[in-house]
């Protein structure tokens, strides 16, 4: 054989006699820019496969198996980096969805204050029915202001389930108010 070709086969036998260590410091890095991302609560399934993919890579590394590390090793890499993208793409959603229904339950909140005011200066409204939508009213406030707190916390996958049924409530406590204020209907004599 000629002395090129032992070359080359020395230059094969050693690029898989180390470790791949550059490459696993590499996936570890994708991977903590995944977690700061938030992909460990908004894309969680594709960064666990990623934290897998790298445990999987320290095995094989300790098995002698540094092809496999390193196959390991590119996969939590893309792992990681997908899971960045996954995470921030659903953050975005979420905190537009969590935004939108904090404003619309604000107005609602509002509405539901003014007509509960002018709903108490009425004699004939029926104040049972004033303090339930009155209790919706504070209840809602109290999930709104939790809601709130996750947000200032940026964890917004918690801020949008706390939220989830809010605007539903609100405007059930409207119409309860609105009923409580019309006059009784007439019952007819037969």
């Amino acid at each position: 054989m000629s002395r090129l070709t032992w070359l080359l086969l020395l230059l094969l036998a050693s690029a898989c006699a180390a470790p791949p260590n550059k490459e696993m410091d590499q996936a570890q890095g994708a991977i903590d820019a995944a977690r700061a991302a938030g992909a460990d609560r908004y894309a969680a399934t594709t960064y666990n496969s990623a934290v897998e993919a790298l445990k999987s890579a320290n095995t094989a590394v300790a098995q002698g198996d540094y092809r496999l590390a390193l196959n390991h090793a590119i996969e939590s890499r893309e792992r990681a980096q997908d899971a960045a993208r996954e995470g921030a793409e659903a953050r975005a959603r979420l905190r537009s969805e969590v935004e939108r229904t904090m404003s619309d339950v604000a107005g609602l909140m509002a509405q539901a204050s003014t007509r509960l005011e002018a709903a108490r200066k009425n004699r004939r409204a029926r104040q049972s029915t004033l303090d339930q939508a009155a209790a919706t009213v504070a209840a809602v406030n109290r999930t709104v202001q939790e809601a709130g707190e996750a947000i200032k916390e940026d964890d917004y996958a918690k801020a949008g389930p706390a939220l989830s049924g809010v605007k539903a409530r609100m405007e059930q406590a409207i119409a309860a108010i609105e009923s409580a204020v019309r006059p009784p209907t007439p019952r007819r004599r037969r």
